[in-house]
């Protein structure tokens, strides 16, 4: 099953994965420990059913207490999201997108910076991408 983007979700469930991704894996107390302003121990964990139904996270049975991990790399969560916003927001332009980013960064980029993102731009163009 593929999950749906990060950005889709709930400012809370983004923050129990945020929380988990943090951790690596946890257990619904330490979610609850580590969430600002809380909800109730049983909300937490009806979220993080939610979130296993949407196939971002796993579990392991230890004990008694399940430990919930993500389901995909940070990595792979962060490109599924940012295709969602490349869709929604830009009509799914790249380049409309790159260029969002690129005027509401923090100053100019470093010299190292624009050499890096050259240098893959090159890389995609040679792949035929």
């Amino acid at each position: 099953m593929k999950p749906e983007a990060l950005s889709s979700l709930s400012r809370r469930e983004r923050q129990i994965m945020e929380v988990i991704y943090q951790a690596g894996e946890a257990a619904v107390a330490d979610v609850l420990a580590a969430l600002p302003d809380p909800p109730s121990y049983s909300a937490v964990r009806a979220l993080i059913r939610i979130l296993e139904d949407k196939g971002h996270l796993r579990h392991r049975q230890e004990g008694l207490r399940y430990i919930y991990r993500p389901a995909h790399a940070r990595e792979q969560a962060g490109r599924l999201a940012l295709s969602r916003v490349v869709e929604s927001f830009y009509q799914g332009s790249l380049e409309h997108a790159v260029t969002a980013l690129l005027d509401s960064s923090e100053g100019p980029l470093t010299t190292e910076q624009a050499a890096r993102l050259t240098r893959l731009i090159e890389q995609r163009r040679k792949e035929g991408c």
